[in-house]
């Protein structure tokens, strides 16, 4: 099977620019246009948070109508630290999982080969990300239930530091007690994650966690400590993760965009 993860798609109201300098949603609906054109196609699509910019009622409408138009398979998001718990619910409300729980976004997806745990990992008003014992619960419950089963858990903040001091300082806080819980369960495959909009991958807990690109503008590369928050427009890009019980989970990052090519080798 096939799951392509987007994220931090930051859409905005029609005819709206993020950070006054980037088309999200132009840049959004070119990247479901590539998704869509995929030979094969995704069995379904994860999208990792952010979903939109400021977590306005009128931004999810633009959402929802964008992924009805262009996706057919089904499409299962978590909220990011832009989104809003309850626009999100009234304005994608006809998408699987999003009013199954009436505190939290979170839920599980168990008719896959490769099963998913969907984390809600946001502060409403902050950049970093929280997992109170509630969620945790929640988390090590999903887990357990079907011990058996090869999992990935998703969820928007990484449990992680990259070297992007800025970044850092908002992941998750939480860190250590969801390290916990990950490892007493082996059948995680992977932990994904959206948020710092760069691809990053690290060992974490007795799996990997990965990081993906953003659909739109990409932090930058800024590894050296107190070098003030930017964004670049390098290409935007997301990951396709491909699983089959005799391969594993592997995955591919793919860039959005029109490229020469192909051509065959000589």
């Amino acid at each position: 099977m096939l799951i392509a993860q987007l994220t931090d798609l930051h859409v905005r109201p029609r005819g709206m620019l993020a950070n006054r300098v980037v088309e999200t949603n132009a840049m959004l609906e070119r990247a479901l246009h590539h998704v869509a054109a995929l030979d094969p196609k995704p069995d379904a699509v994860i999208i990792s948070g952010d979903l939109v910019d400021k977590g306005l009622l009128e931004e999810y409408n633009v959402l929802a109508e964008l992924l009805h138009r262009h996706l057919s398979m089904p499409t299962y998001m978590v909220p990011g630290n832009h989104d809003r718990r309850e626009a999100m619910r009234e304005g994608l409300v006809d998408f699987p999982g999003i009013g199954s729980d009436p505190q939290f976004i979170q839920y599980t997806v168990d008719d896959l080969p490769l099963r998913l745990v969907m984390l809600d990992s946001i502060v409403p008003g902050a950049g970093h990300g929280e997992l109170c014992p509630k969620r945790l619960d929640f988390l090590d419950r999903a887990l357990a239930a079907q011990p058996e089963k090869p999992t990935v858990v998703v969820l928007h903040h990484p449990p992680i530091k990259c070297g992007v001091d800025f970044m850092d300082e908002i992941n998750l806080h939480s860190a250590d007690a969801f390290s916990a819980v990950i490892a007493r369960h082996p059948q995680v495959e992977r932990v994904l994650c959206g948020h710092s909009h760069r691809p990053i991958i690290k060992r974490f807990a007795g799996t990997i966690v990965q990081v993906a690109p953003s659909t739109a503008h990409q932090v930058s590369l800024a590894l050296k400590p107190g070098v003030p928050e930017t964004l670049i427009m390098e290409p935007p890009a997301y990951l396709l993760h491909r699983w089959t019980p005799a391969d594993g989970l592997v995955t591919h990052q793919a860039y959005i965009g029109e490229f020469a090519g192909p051509y065959p080798f000589s």
